[in-house]
């Protein structure tokens, strides 16, 4: 246990330093020009929900070759893996009719753990790209044609890795063997996604686009943790009593989405350094994302903490020094923005504090996106009160 918590401390270093250094060539590179006769739009967004629906998939067979093969038992796996793995729906009459009838089920032994094993990449990368596309679609193609893609997909698959080996059980030698193919097809994937989309989405600087945002994050961040619960650890059982709230989450998400492109495009000082500052956070974290998130779990959590928030200062420093204040002529001007970030701020962590507080501590994701999602909205509202009464 000692030799992976200093691999993944590793993890979280080498990925956090690269990302660092390369992510400013990144904006400083002129985007490519989109092709006229391309009309297509590939959106992460599509890709990640056809993603999520193989993953389901998967759980079907998976239950269906638990039923017929192993008589409805998964210890045969589960008692490898920690508790909350394999809580199976073999007594829904639906899969068990399908189970009965089903030819050939012995061809389904790549559902345990295999299948899933290639398509956990493309699921985490295409989750982080659509969020990107949200807030500026041409960050999101910077990113894709961008060492940062490959980069991220080697953090993320060792991290996968590592992880897989804690958890060893006679499937691990070909889950890393699949992990690492999927490492290699799935950026070329995305990357060739990303050339074909023809989207100019970008958050405006205004209180209403980015709480909209910051909603879309949150809800897409819930459906997330949702599929890992129910469908990643093999937890179809589960699925009836999270549906009416994965539901609630995907009809809300629906709404924000349609109610984001009819906003209008007004700006203001202090609400322009915080999507700018969104945008480098976007960009710094890409990279040390997963390597973060597993810290927490089997690394050092105060390492990860510390690499998390030293992605935040770096963010809030660059989308400072893109901020056009005219301290040149006018010192004054910039120490007010300075100060007005700097209430922000605070309140901002104000908020994520007391969240934590109210956030039952059960699930450390839900309590992350829950001081996240708090940091963000209390953030926006302050900036937006000091804006106006800037204005007025």
């Amino acid at each position: 246990m000692m030799d992976v918590r200093l691999l993944v401390d590793v993890g979280v270093l080498t990925s956090v330093v690269p990302a660092l250094v390369i992510t400013s060539r990144v904006l400083v590179r002129r985007p490519d020009p989109v092709r006229a006769a391309d009309r297509r739009v590939s959106s992460p967004a599509v890709w990640l929900a056809l993603v999520t629906g193989l993953v389901y998939v998967n759980q079907v067979l998976f239950t269906v070759y638990v039923l017929r093969v192993h008589g409805g038992d998964p210890s045969f796996i589960a008692r490898y893996l920690p508790v909350g793995w394999f809580d199976l729906a073999s007594a829904h009459p639906v899969l068990r009719d399908l189970a009965e009838h089903f030819p050939a089920p012995g061809l389904l032994a790549p559902s345990v753990l295999r299948i899933q094993a290639f398509l956990e990449l493309p699921f985490v990368l295409l989750a982080f790209g659509t969020v990107v596309r949200w807030l500026d679609a041409d960050l999101y193609r910077r990113i894709a044609r961008s060492a940062l893609l490959p980069m991220a997909s080697v953090s993320y698959t060792a991290v996968f890795c590592l992880v897989e080996w804690d958890l060893r059980n006679p499937y691990t030698v070909d889950d890393v063997v699949i992990r690492a193919l999927s490492s290699v097809v799935t950026p070329l994937l995305l990357a060739a996604m990303a050339a074909r989309d023809t989207g100019t989405t970008r958050v405006p600087a205004s209180v209403p686009g980015l709480l909209v945002f910051i909603g879309s994050l949150g809800t897409l961040g819930a459906l997330v943790l949702v599929v890992y619960d129910t469908a990643l650890l093999y937890n179809l059982g589960r699925l009836d009593d999270r549906l009416p709230f994965a539901l609630a989450a995907a009809a809300a998400l629906l709404g924000l989405r349609a109610a984001a492109s009819r906003l209008p495009g007004r700006s203001a000082p202090t609400l322009s350094f915080m999507v700018h500052a969104i945008r480098h956070w976007l960009l710094l974290f890409f990279v040390p994302a997963l390597a973060i998130r597993y810290g927490l779990l089997f690394g050092t959590p105060r390492l990860a903490l510390s690499a998390a928030a030293l992605t935040a200062v770096a963010a809030c420093v660059r989308a400072a020094r893109e901020m056009p204040t005219g301290a040149e002529q006018h010192p004054r001007a910039a120490l007010r923005l300075t100060a007005r970030i700097g209430c922000a701020v605070l309140a901002g962590a104000v908020g994520a504090a007391l969240a934590l507080r109210v956030t039952p501590p059960s699930y450390k994701e839900v309590a992350l996106l829950t001081a996240m999602g708090a940091f963000l909205v209390t953030g926006v509202a302050v900036c937006g009160l000091l804006d106006r009464s800037r204005r007025e």
